[in-house]
This record gives C-alpha cells, sequence and structure tokens, in this order.
C-alpha cells in the first residue's frame, strides 16, 4: 500500500483527497496535517465523512510517507518545505502555484514537473516531484493544446470561463457569502488570472512561436462546483478536421474525452472527466470544456498524477459516475 500525508487537511482539495484516497485500492491514508484543526476528527470539517473515519488531524508529519500531498494555499508550499523535511524517496504532489512555472519549478535542487498527464504523462511517470495544475489553467490548456501541437494558434485566443463557488476556498468572503452569490453573476480578475502564465508555457511547449494574446475573462457562477470554459479562436480547416485532430491527440487519454453534443456541467461534476465539445462559426473554432473543479482541476487530477508515478492504473480510485440528477 501507498503510504499517503496529506498537508493542510482542512480545505475543499483536502477533503476530496481523502474521499478518494478512503476508496483507493492501492493507498492508505498515514497523516492529515492540520495546525489549525489538530486534534480534531477529520469528519468534524469533512462532514461528509461522518461515521465513515475515525481518522484525526494530526500536528506531526511522517517524513517517510511514500507520498505527500500539499493542499496549502498558494505561496505556502515553499515556505512549508523549507522548515519541514521529507525523505529522499518520499514523493510530492503540490497543489499550489508555487512551483509550476518554469521560473519556479527548481527547489533546493529538485525539479517539480508540470502535472498535467495529457501533456506530460511519460514526465509524471518518472518524476518525484509535481506542480498539479490549476482548475481553470486545466480546462483551457485541454481546449487549445491539440492546436499547438499542430502549429494553429495563429490569432488571439478569446476565453470565457465560470466557475462554482468551491473555486475560492472555504475561507469566507464577501464573494463567497451566500446572499451576495445566490442568484448572482459576476467576472474578476479580467485579463489578468494567475493561471494565464502556466497556460502560455505549456501552449509554448507544443508551439514554441505562439505569442499571441489570450483573452481570458473568469467568471464566478452561483453554484458549487464544476468550470465551463468556452474558448474560440481562427481556425481555416473544417470542423471534421478539428475533430479529428482532437481525437488523435487524446486517443491515449483515459479521462479527457470528445463529446458531440452540446456540454453542461451535470455531465462531470464529481468525476475526473473533461469532456469538449468543438464547434466551427464561420472562421473562428468554439471549444467548449467542462469538468469538475475540485477533482479534474485539482484533487483527482493528483490522484491521477499518483498512479501515474507509482505505475498503477491511471484511472485507480477515479471510478466517479456523474451526479447527473
Amino acid at each position: 500500500m501507498i503510504k499517503v500525508g496529506i498537508i493542510g487537511g482542512a480545505g475543499y482539495t483536502a477533503g476530496e483527497l481523502i474521499r478518494l484516497l478512503m476508496n483507493h485500492s492501492k493507498a492508505s491514508i498515514d497523516f492529515v496535517f492540520s495546525t489549525s484543526q489538530a486534534g480534531k476528527l477529520v469528519s468534524h470539517i469533512h462532514q461528509d465523512l461522518a461515521g465513515v473515519t475515525a481518522l484525526e488531524f494530526s500536528s506531526d508529519i511522517n517524513a517517510e510517507v511514500d507520498v505527500v500531498f500539499l493542499c496549502l494555499g498558494h505561496g505556502n508550499s515553499k515556505a512549508f518545505l523549507e522548515k519541514n523535511k521529507f525523505s529522499r524517496n518520499t514523493k510530492i504532489i503540490d497543489l499550489s502555484n508555487d512551483f509550476r512555472l518554469e521560473a519556479s519549478k527548481v527547489f533546493q535542487g529538485n525539479t517539480f514537473i508540470y502535472g498535467l498527464p495529457e501533456l506530460n504523462s511519460e514526465a509524471i511517470k518518472a518524476a518525484q516531484y509535481i506542480a498539479n495544475p490549476g482548475c481553470f489553467a486545466t480546462a483551457i490548456q485541454l481546449s487549445l493544446l491539440p492546436l499547438a501541437q499542430l502549429n494553429l494558434l495563429q490569432e488571439d485566443i478569446h476565453i470565457n470561463a465560470v466557475t462554482g463557488a468551491t473555486g475560492a476556498g472555504t475561507s469566507p468572503s464577501n464573494t463567497s457569502h451566500f446572499p451576495w452569490r445566490d442568484n448572482n453573476f459576476s467576472s474578476y480578475k479580467v485579463f489578468s488570472h494567475q493561471h494565464l502564465d502556466e497556460i502560455q508555457e505549456s501552449l509554448q511547449s507544443l508551439q514554441p512561436s505562439f505569442e499571441k494574446e489570450l483573452n481570458f475573462i473568469p467568471n464566478r457562477g452561483n453554484f458549487s462546483r464544476g468550470i465551463f470554459a468556452s474558448t474560440y479562436t481562427t481556425f481555416e480547416g473544417s470542423i471534421e478536421d478539428a475533430k479529428l485532430s482532437f481525437k488523435e491527440f487524446y486517443a491515449e487519454s483515459i479521462f479527457t474525452k470528445i463529446i458531440d453534443s452540446e456540454l453542461h456541467l451535470k455531465q462531470v461534476v464529481n468525476t475526473n472527466y473533461s469532456y469538449l465539445h468543438l464547434a466551427k462559426h464561420k472562421d473562428k473554432l468554439l471549444i467548449t470544456c467542462v469538468l469538475d473543479n475540485l477533482l479534474k482541476g485539482a484533487s483527482g487530477q493528483a490522484i491521477q498524477n499518483m498512479n501515474l508515478m507509482f505505475g498503477i492504473p491511471e484511472h485507480e480510485g477515479l471510478q466517479l459516475k456523474a451526479n447527473y440528477f
């Protein structure tokens, strides 16, 4: 069994990791570290686990675990690793943005591999350290990577995407307060979202000449979880050409599927799947992507990366049905 440690155990991504790992046949949870909840039952915070586990939050870490997931706020993973050491054999999967970019991926002589399996599966299999992608970044990259591989991103790209309230984390804020969020819709960080840099780097890894604008408008939706991303750019080929290119690119990807019908979030919420739909409008190709921001956009993808790193079936612990009804 793979012995797992979780750092920052009180948040949404940690809660989903715990739920997934408890049903993973090849892994067991060794500890869930939390400075704010130490000594309390995990089910005190993650109440969907009430009566299911007697696991308690820990104030100590076991430096000898096989893999540790860092579920800390952005900027805190690096600080944690500077103060806490793990064994040379411990694999690390970071869910923050601390190590995603080329400029920050080397830490204390160790290199973090960008953990998007559809892009870097072979490198992930050999990696010791993984930087898990952002949720918006996952949806947008999956929408564009097949075009980048064929050097077809020749014009500016326009993206409009909406995420659920869980994308803001568990800490209360004015824009996550229920009376504000309910029956409401708003945009934020327009053209300046923090995920843009990792998207740019991934696209340039396949199409080095790509220097066009990524015009990204992120939105807050009045639902709990999921991302619905609409991306379009100029495309000279036919819709049949586009679909063929996407199907070939994702032929070996068990969690990314090309769907002929128009999409909605209930097809993917509570799963590790990402669905893509393509449509041609005059000279524009529209790519719609839906995924669960807490699973394929965070914890599910982290488990997928763990499976690849340990050489076990990629879908282990992730065979989940969507909450359609």
